[in-house]
């Protein structure tokens, strides 16, 4: 952040929108004490200046029936079956999140999965590409956005 121009007024714009997206910019001008135009302006910076890349959105998986979430550590059993894995890891439903690491292993992935059956057919489909490593989550107990 070194290179960015952000004040503590910017940085406390982000939190709040971190908090919620849906935000009007002014009830966040009330908390950070700037009119709502002038909030706006910020956001836009902050857009122009790649800080802020889009807005989500927080859904709750278990009211959808994916209730089984599982953090898994690929081990590719060649160079050469990186492309194919992505695009398969691309395409799955259940791999919800990807990251090629460093240190243990060469990819993790966050899935979601209606149950147990759903899980196991995927991971099946992982030893195409090479092993890995399951875990399993029993409980949330903290998301942080900032």
């Amino acid at each position: 952040m070194a290179n960015l121009s952000l004040d503590e007024v910017d940085l406390q714009i982000l939190q709040c929108l971190l908090e919620n997206a849906l935000s009007s910019n002014k009830e966040i001008g009330e908390r950070v004490h700037l009119t709502g135009q002038a909030v706006g302006a910020r956001v836009r910076k902050l857009r122009d200046m790649g800080v802020i890349e889009g807005y989500t959105l927080r859904w709750n998986p278990d009211k959808l029936g994916q209730r089984v979430l599982a953090f898994i550590t690929v081990y590719m059993n060649t160079n050469t079956a990186h492309e194919a894995f992505r695009r398969f890891a691309e395409a799955s439903h259940e791999i919800v999140e990807m990251h090629r690491i460093s240190g243990e292993g060469c990819y993790w992935l966050r899935a979601r999965a209606a149950g147990i059956v759903e899980l196991n057919r995927l991971l099946e489909e992982l030893l195409k590409f090479g092993n890995y490593k399951l875990a399993l989550s029993l409980e949330k107990v903290k998301l942080s956005e900032f």
